[in-house]
This record gives C-alpha cells, structure tokens and sequence, in this order.
C-alpha cells in the first residue's frame, strides 16, 4: 500500500456510505504530477475558500483543521461522537477538516465519510484501552505529513487519555502550528493513573495555543491539574443531534407499568456496582417497574448474578452492546433515564434520553448538574439510598412529564451548529496567538518543576533535531499537497443525519 492509496471502505455502516465517484486527482493524487505540485507552490498561496449552504464562497477567514484523537469509527462513545459531529457542523460552515486517528482492525488507510469528510487511519494498533503505544517521536514522520499534505493550519486534539493527541499537539508545535486542546473528562489528584495524566496533561499544555472544557466543572479540574492560565481555557458544551433524537409518536406510557432505562458502558467509572444494589431494591419497592439495561463491559457479570440471585430475569432486561443506531429505539421504550455515573464531565447520554422525552435521574457528579434544567433531571449523591429516593421523586412527578416539550426544549438548548460556530472563535482567537522560538517555549517547560521541567525540555529539543534532520532528508516540498474535495452541503442536513449501525455502547 502507497501513502497516496485512498480506501473507500465498502463496508462501512450508514454514515459512512456516502462515497461518492470520485475524481482521479482525488483516488490518485500523483495523477497531479510533483512538477506541478512544485509549480503551483511558487504561486501566492490560496486559502480555501468558505463555502454557504449551496457550496458559494464567501469572505470570512476559514480554517483548515486536523482533528486527532485515538477515539473514533468504528469506536463509539463520547469523545467519539463529538468529533464525528462537530467536524461535520465545521464542514457545513466552510472550513477543511481532516480526522487521524490509529487502525482500528483491517480499517487502516485513508476513508471518506459523510459529507466528504477524509479520515487517516495511520497504520498504528491501539496498545491498551484504544490507545496507542506512546513512542514520542514515532508519529513524528506520519504527522508532518499529513500536516503538510492537507495544508493544515491548526490542529486539534481530544481527550487527556489519547496517546496520539499528545504527541500530534507536542509535533505540531515543534513544527510552528497552531494547537487547541479538548479535554472531555475529569481525573483526580490523590492515585498514581492520576497523578502520572496530572503530569502529562501539563507538558501538552505548556506550550497549548487555547483549550476547551465542555463544562465549568472541567475547567476548573483542568486548569487545576494543568496550572494552564484559565484566561486560556473556553466552556463549551457538547450537543445533541435531535433531528435523531425524537420522542415516540405515541407516548407509551401506562398506569400499569413504569420502564426504567439504562444505557452506558458497564465499567465501575460508570457506576455499574451502583447498579447492583439500586436495582433490586427498586423492584421491591415498586412491583409495576421494569429495568432495561443496554451495554456492555466487565461489570454485566455481576448484573447478570444479581438478577438471578434476586429472581428478576423477568423485570430486568439485559440487551448487552447497543448499536448507536438503536438508541433511540430502546430509550422511547421507557420513561425515566437512569444514570449512575461516578465521574463525568458532561454526560451525553441524558442528553440523547432528554431529546426523547425521558425524566433523567443521575448521580451528582461532575459536569452533570449543569447539563439540564431543574425539571428535567432529578439528582442523588453516589449512593445508593439517595439513589432509590431520588427514583421514588422521579416516579411521583412522572405523570407531569411532556415528551415533546422537553424534546423542543432540548433543541433550543443544545445544537451542534451552535458548538461548531463557538468553537470557530476559540481558532480564530488561537490563530492569533504571537510565534514563539525554541527558547520561548523551553522557558515554559521548565517552569512544569525541577525536574520535570528539564526532562520537558530535552524531550522538545530532541524532537525538534528530529524535526530539522526530516527537513534535510524529505524537504517539504518534496510531500505532494493532495487537492481539496469539495461537496455541497444544504442546510437540510443534519449533523449526524446518518450514524453507525455497528458501533456500540
């Protein structure tokens, strides 16, 4: 396989069935020759051009924008869906986005999903959790190409957790590039896992261009673990794609039984232990209440055991990994949303349960108590007699639930158009960030601690000589610039109008 090979992934699942028939340049750009390439160079260069809903240009500044994160299709979760979304909104305004992230399977190469938008799955194998095996200058190759393939004039990385978003932030800085940093959870200060992410996040962050939290909760753990000004660091939410998320046509709802819904992965972090001890003192309580569990994950052993132990295989429905696609399906089947929750900084799920209709009862962690209004959400401690109380609350104001207020509510509150736009004025602000040399940035690595500090330091230098020997080896106007594919987008589409069917929860 060639680095110019493009894969149009025929298996791909519905959002990402959109390919189109392709120009040549585009399936093969060395059909452009390198003379060319070379030429067109000497030339002034052009920014890409913004684009309305009918695919004119316009006249405002537009950005051209790598997303990098080791989580994304065909993995799915929060992180996952927001990049998917928020670079389809960018699409829509105009501006080139680009997605890397590892091999996932046989899924390695260039793709195309919808709405064009091109995704590089460099030939790296997740090493623990989805991440990759942190080789600090390994990417280094990979990425300035890309960088310089694509015309990129910013990058963007998600999540603290992802190996490869610190080291495409760590190169692109070397390289000159302007960076901006998602965080999308919370962490502690007292573990070793915590204090070891503590450290990293504030060697990315040193020399970070801004940063964005997706609510003041994160902010304030992220400004704390990473000593980053907060004068640098933006709130803006995640969304939800209501056109996706509807109520029923019908409400479903009876005076004969009440459904109680869980959707989540089954892990401790997400309070499946919590689970265990609710659930069946809830049945105990209530006679006419019915669980339906979806998902999957370590921790559906002991649901399973828990469920014959108190005899309950006819009240509590497990549904194991639940395609994406059939989310809204399992939530219109219910009408409280339970969230257990240990640790979150947003929480997507009760969005997606509250653009169906559903009265949400979480846990009181994190992010979550700025997510919904008061009359939407009813909240507990992590505890599971405050989580039994606030069940029995949810159930007594149950009947003054409307569906479709609350789903019309949800719309006004949260768009992913509206994220896109907020988001474009945090690159604006980064592209207006002065340049600084090599020994403007050291100055910030070492004030990271005593030691710390100088290990930052001779991790930047060396990555810098590497930079240079890469410039002596393969200049970068010996790396073929590929030509922007362009679709046009109306305003009818939706964000996420089409979504996988495989990937699960």
């Amino acid at each position: 396989m060639t680095k110019n090979e493009v894969f149009l992934d025929k298996n791909a699942p519905a959002f990402a069935k959109k390919e189109k028939n392709l120009p040549p340049s585009i399936l093969n750009p060395r059909a452009t020759s390198l003379r060319a390439t070379r030429r067109s160079r000497r030339r002034s260069p052009s920014p890409l051009q913004p684009r309305d809903a009918n695919g004119l240009m316009g006249d405002q500044e537009r950005h051209r924008i790598l997303m990098v994160s080791d989580f994304f299709y065909p993995n799915f979760g929060g992180v996952e869906s927001h990049i998917y979304y928020l670079s389809q909104c960018l699409l829509k305004l105009g501006h080139k986005v680009v997605v890397m992230t590892h091999a996932y399977g046989n899924r390695s190469g260039v793709r195309y999903v919808t709405h064009g938008l091109k995704v590089y799955y460099i030939p790296w194998r997740p090493f623990l959790m989805q991440n990759t095996l942190p080789t600090f200058y390994g990417t280094l190759p990979i990425i300035r190409t890309i960088l310089i393939r694509e015309k990129i004039t910013l990058v963007h990385g998600h999540q603290a957790f992802s190996t490869l978003c610190h080291e495409a932030l760590m190169h692109a800085r070397t390289m000159g590039y302007k960076v901006v940093f998602t965080d999308h959870s919370l962490y502690g200060f007292a573990d070793v896992g915590s204090i070891h992410m503590n450290k990293v996040l504030q060697f990315t962050l040193a020399d970070v261009s801004q940063a964005i939290c997706v609510s003041h909760t994160s902010k304030e753990n992220t400004v704390l673990r990473s000593g980053l000004p907060p004068e640098k660091v933006f709130v803006i939410p995640n969304a939800v794609d209501t056109a996706m998320f509807t109520p029923a046509p019908k409400n479903p709802r009876s005076n004969d039984e009440i459904v109680i819904v869980v959707i989540s992965r089954l892990v401790y972090r997400k309070g499946a232990d919590l689970l265990v001890e609710v659930i069946p003192e809830v049945c105990r309580l209530y006679p006419r209440v019915r669980f339906v569990v979806g998902g999957d994950g370590p921790k559906r052993v002991r649901l399973e055991e828990m469920r014959e132990k108190h005899f309950l295989q006819d009240r509590v429905e497990m549904l194991g990994a639940v395609p994406h696609s059939r989310v809204r399906s399992v939530l219109i089947s219910g009408h409280i949303f339970l969230n257990s929750s240990l640790t979150e900084a947003f929480c997507i799920a009760i969005l997606e349960a509250a653009s169906c209709g559903l009265l949400t009862v979480s846990t009181r962690v994190g992010g979550v108590p700025e997510v919904l209004p008061d009359d939407m959400v009813v909240l507990a401690e992590p505890d599971p007699v405050d989580m039994v109380r606030a069940i029995k609350k949810a159930i007594t104001i149950l009947p003054a639930i409307d569906p479709q207020d609350m789903h019309k509510r949800i719309k006004k509150l949260y768009d992913w158009h509206d994220v896109a736009r907020r988001t474009k004025i945090v690159y604006d602000r980064a592209m207006k960030c002065s340049n600084q040399n090599l020994f403007e940035r050291l100055a910030r690595y070492l004030s990271c601690g005593s030691w710390a500090g100088k290990l930052f330091c001779l991790v930047m230098i060396i990555d810098f000589l590497l930079f240079c020997l890469l410039q002596l080896v393969q200049p970068a106007i010996d790396i073929e610039e590929v030509p922007d594919m362009v679709m046009p987008l109306g305003e009818d589409s939706s964000a996420g109008d089409d979504i996988s069917e495989q990937s699960s929860r």
